[in-house]
């Protein structure tokens, strides 16, 4: 019995083509414009009905045309990367790549625009500096932290000064504060001290001072304990000098009072000053997933010699924990595939993704950069090549420093 032909199966497919995700769209609207079951769904989206051969010759039409190289990102954490750290976002752009700013305030976020200044800058030029912003903007949102405190709108302006490397926004009642987790409690405490009083603080230094006895005179030495204060070590986490019964100094020789560096490891255990890692971090991956490795005698671009490691992660949906954004509310689950050489170096890489995944850090709940969709499963900082081919600013391989840098990506995280 002969075969029906695949076209004879499929007699109507019908497409949806959305405008925004093309950067010609005169030439895109001509392209359509010849599609005769062409209708408009919304202002920038087309339905177009044909058969599978129509439908097809369609869409090698449309991959002539270019899409816009994007990223979708937190409307607020681009405002503090814009505010703390421009110099960084200009170097990266450099001379060659232009970036434009969409906002959705439905969603508040901002969907980013990558393209060349001119004609002769390169597409891969283009998608490598969208890869590393990325990366910057992943590692600034995973360590950003917000939290309200209550002050009077009249004292943003001197605590923004006195702390430069938060950002303070003044609200109707107090004041909405974004930065890392120690410079917010430095702030939080520092803010308490206010409140109680510096001038009680004071008076009992100088109660608890020594006296001496000069020529029948009494004098306090509170104001020599005072300099002697000032010449010692200051807690970066409380903003008070370090008393030496509850000193703690770590191995990369920073000192902080036990205490905060305490309830500063709970949170997160690496140095608040210099972030090296102390322990293993805990991960915030929904639990109940799954990963799985095999092995494939096909090579990859750059590991013609050996074989293919496919790594399988596969993350359900479910209900957000304390420990995401979000508690209570629902996540999108996840499955992605990615690739290692079957090389020694590649069996060591696996072996240490397998460890990150039972510590759970290879995801993590959140907005994707990509999509820009709230309260999915999203990678952790731990970068993974989805694509066989391609090289890096596809994903992909060839990519000669890629085994090197994931490594180094997992041993932050105290996986090596």
């Amino acid at each position: 019995m002969a075969e029906t032909p695949f076209e004879d199966l499929i007699t109507d497919v019908t497409i949806l083509v959305d405008e925004t995700d093309y950067t010609d769209k005169s030439q895109l609207k001509e392209i359509l414009r010849d599609s005769h079951s062409s209708t408009g769904t919304t202002r920038s989206s087309y339905k177009i009905s044909g058969s599978d051969q129509e439908i097809e010759e369609l869409f090698m039409k449309l991959c002539t045309l270019g899409r816009p190289i994007k990223a979708v990102v937190a409307a607020p954490v681009m405002e503090y990367i814009k505010k703390m750290h421009s110099a960084e976002l200009n170097k990266m752009k450099g001379s060659h790549v232009l970036t434009e700013e969409l906002l959705s305030a439905e969603t508040d976020s901002i969907t980013m625009i990558f393209k060349p200044f001119n004609s002769r800058v390169r597409e891969s030029r283009v998608r490598l500096v969208r890869e590393r912003f990325v990366t910057f903007y992943q590692r600034i949102a995973s360590n950003l932290h917000v939290t309200n405190v209550d002050i009077k709108q009249d004292q943003c302006r001197d605590l923004q000064i006195q702390f430069p490397e938060l950002v303070i926004y003044p609200q109707p009642f107090g004041a909405t504060v974004r930065g890392s987790y120690a410079n917010i409690v430095s702030l939080q405490d520092f803010i308490q001290q206010k409140s109680s009083g510096l001038r009680d603080r004071q008076a009992r230094r100088a109660l608890e001072a020594p006296m001496h006895f000069t020529n029948n005179h009494v004098h306090s030495s509170s104001s020599a304990s005072c300099e002697q204060l000032d010449e010692e070590e200051t807690c970066v986490i409380c903003m008070e000098v370090i008393r030496k019964a509850v000193k703690k100094t770590l191995n990369c020789k920073h000192s902080f009072c036990r205490g905060c560096l305490k309830k500063a490891f709970v949170y997160k255990p690496v140095c608040p000053t210099c972030g090296a890692l102390y322990g293993t971090l805990k991960g915030t991956q929904p639990e109940g997933g799954e990963m799985s490795c095999s092995n494939q005698t096909s090579s990859l671009p750059g590991y013609e010699k050996f074989g293919t490691i496919t790594v399988r992660y596969n993350i359900p949906s479910g209900i957000q924990k304390e420990e995401h954004p979000n508690p209570g509310q629902t996540y999108g689950g996840a499955s992605r595939v990615a690739y290692l050489p079957d090389s020694p170096e590649g069996q060591k890489v696996k072996e240490l993704l397998q460890r990150a995944f039972k510590l759970r850090l290879i995801f993590t709940v959140g907005q994707s950069s990509t999509s820009g969709r709230e309260n999915v499963v999203t990678w952790n900082d731990i970068h993974h090549k989805t694509s066989i081919s391609g090289g890096p600013t596809c994903y992909g391989y060839p990519d000669p420093d890629y085994l090197k840098r994931v490594q180094e990506e997992l041993k932050l995280k105290g996986v090596e």
